[in-house]
């Protein structure tokens, strides 16, 4: 969509016919709501004023994108947002040419923006990069090793703010205001840049006066953290005034500096229900946009749920259970905890690599910590995990909540991988419930754990609603839940143990299923057992297939030299998984319980 030629009336207008759709369209298939709406009017301008995909936009997390995607030519396609076959619910470059970068996870922007430049720096090329940030990713330390560089080296690009929920800086009084208006016109810059021009040819004590007259100004306005980086800084801008934003980006464009475009936007703007700084109204499911109102309801407690009022009932009976998540409190589970023990349990923001880190000092001095973080998020602070909790050997519990398929999240979100990456590290112990009665037998078992251990649980509900009694946990220990007459086992672990057990009904087999329980470290005296009567394993695990059980089990097998077991892995293929309903990708990728019946109907 061009809009280059509309006129300020007509990009307003633009602007609530893009709030519509966007409400019409996530109100049906799910989706980031309020952080879209938000971000409505500065879209627009950035179109406006720059030159994609010359210019490069690149979207920190890229959750915020919409508004692109509408201007990008993507209107008709909206329809499909997220959904299996759809355009993603992020920016994805094998979409559009619009899309510069994958992204999924945060405070990566300004990175990205560091790296195109000094790229059109070395080609000699007419391009700026623009980076839209929020105010929580700047609680991210990569942000800041960006903006470290970028004030140093000066490279041409334009980073802007979205300050969503005045976190960053809040305006005080009038004179404030007035100021930051006066900063993000046209006329203060050139006036600064006169000065500096002029503080070269006046006597030294002319300089240093017009130089503390200048930092005078900037304690005042909520410029001077960047100008101190040596960034150029220009706001606060109103976020949902496209004539402000517009005269700001054109000063920004003009300047072929660093610069920071401070913008004050108002998540969910629009859409009533939904506006201010409403966690809930982040991601949603789909809704009734009359009323809000969540469309579909599960009587089921969620994983998340079970999670959270089992570590509840922890921390109600030991003082030293402790607690951490990087900003995902309602996500997993850990709001009600930091409601309850605001001493003891904390949201340290978009910071995995703190959280684990403060975490494992907190183990050291004695207390339990439990450190729910996102599968996805989890490989955030892979470091941190070895070289700050696994070479000490301290009891800290991660609990990895949407391990596993997540469906319209996508590529950046799938949990596919915190198996294969923990399993290498020394003094982990690796754990998954497969119902709610087993995730609290693993939980009281947790507690007294010594060493490092990872939990990992899946969005939603778990798929077994506690069809067997669980065993008391012992480390290593597995569960025969079937006991089979064939020579074929179905081995599970976590959530997956009840596809096994669905595949097994659905066929004229009788396979002695078993629920590894850990997987890390195995229960090898089962499983030697079972080698002698099984020589046809097959392996259920929500998780990639490199890296992940059927090749640990493969792997045990050859480390006690027995040859004549098969074991075939009905696990995640060796590719990134493609957003949409979970039931979707898995039959797309044959690992539905319908496709597995196929595959022992034809063999």
């Amino acid at each position: 969509m061009d809009i280059k030629s509309l006129k300020l009336s007509e990009l307003e207008t633009l602007a609530t016919d893009i709030r519509e759709r966007i409400l019409s369209v996530v109100s049906t298939n799910g989706g980031h709501l309020s952080s879209n709406l938000g971000v409505v009017e500065l879209s627009i301008a950035m179109h406006y004023v720059f030159n994609p995909p010359n210019d490069p936009f690149i979207f920190d997390v890229s959750h915020q994108s919409y508004t692109h995607k509408l201007l990008s030519g993507r209107w008709n396609e909206f329809d499909s947002l997220r959904k299996f076959g759809g355009i993603s619910g992020y920016t994805k470059p094998s979409e559009s040419k619009y899309d510069y970068f994958v992204a999924g996870h945060s405070s990566t922007s300004i990175s990205l923006a560091v790296g195109a430049a000094k790229a059109i720096r070395l080609k000699n090329e007419n391009r700026l990069p623009v980076a839209v940030i929020g105010d929580g990713a700047l609680s991210a330390g990569m942000a800041y090793e960006a903006l470290n560089e970028l004030g140093d080296k000066k490279y041409p690009c334009v980073i802007i703010l979205n300050d969503n929920e005045m976190s960053i800086s809040k305006p005080i009084g009038a004179m404030s205001k007035y100021l930051s208006q006066m900063m993000a016109g046209p006329f203060y810059q050139k006036f600064k840049n006169k000065i500096n021009q002029l503080l070269q040819h006046v006597p030294d004590s002319a300089a240093y006066m017009a130089k503390r007259l200048e930092e005078g100004i900037r304690l005042i306005t909520p410029g001077m953290f960047f100008e101190e980086l040596g960034l150029e800084y220009i706001g606060p801008v109103n976020g949902h005034n496209i004539k402000d934003l517009i005269s700001a980006f054109n000063v920004a464009k003009s300047m072929q500096k660093p610069v920071i475009v401070h913008v004050q936007t108002i998540k969910g703007k629009g859409y009533e229900i939904a506006e201010g700084p409403k966690e809930k109204w982040h991601g949603v499911s789909p809704f009734n946009p009359q009323n809000g109102m969540a469309l579909q309801k599960s009587n089921q407690k969620s994983a998340t749920e079970i999670f959270s009022s089992l570590l509840l009932e922890l921390a109600s009976k030991y003082d030293n259970v402790v607690g951490v998540t990087a900003a995902m409190p309602s996500g997993t589970g850990i709001g009600a905890l930091i409601e309850k023990f605001p001493d003891r349990f904390w949201d340290t923001a978009i910071a995995e690599q703190h959280a684990v880190t403060s975490m494992a000092a907190m183990a050291k001095e004695g207390f339990k910590p439990y450190i729910a973080i996102y599968s996805t998020f989890m490989q955030r602070a892979y470091d941190q995990v070895i070289h700050d909790c696994a070479i000490l050997n301290l009891p800290v519990v991660l609990c990895m909540d949407r391990a596993g398929i997540v469906g319209e999240d996508g590529e950046t979100h799938q949990g596919a991988f915190d198996i294969s990456f923990l399993n290498t590290v020394p003094n982990f112990t690796l754990v998954a419930p497969r119902d709610e009665l087993m995730f609290k037998e693993i939980m009281e078992f947790s507690y007294s754990f010594n060493s490092p251990l990872a939990i990992r649980y899946p969005r939603g509900n778990f798929g077994f609603c506690d069809e067997f009694e669980p065993v008391k946990i012992k480390l290593g220990k597995a569960q025969i839940l079937s006991q089979g007459s064939d020579d074929i086992a179905f081995i599970g672990y976590g959530n997956a143990v009840a596809k096994a057990y669905k595949v097994a009904n659905c066929l004229d087999i009788n396979p002695t299923i078993i629920d590894l329980i850990f997987i890390k470290p195995l229960d090898k005296e089962l499983l030697l057992n079972l080698a002698k009567e099984h020589k046809k394993w097959y392996i259920f695990s929500d998780s990639a297939k490199r890296g992940g059980v059927g090749e640990i089990l493969s792997g045990f097998l050859q480390d006690n030299d027995i040859k004549d077991v098969s074991v075939v892995s009905f696990e995640y293929p060796d590719n990134f998984i493609t957003h949409g309903n979970i039931s979707k990708v898995e039959n797309s990728l044959n690992i539905d319980v319908d496709s597995i019946v196929r595959y022992f109907k034809q063999i």
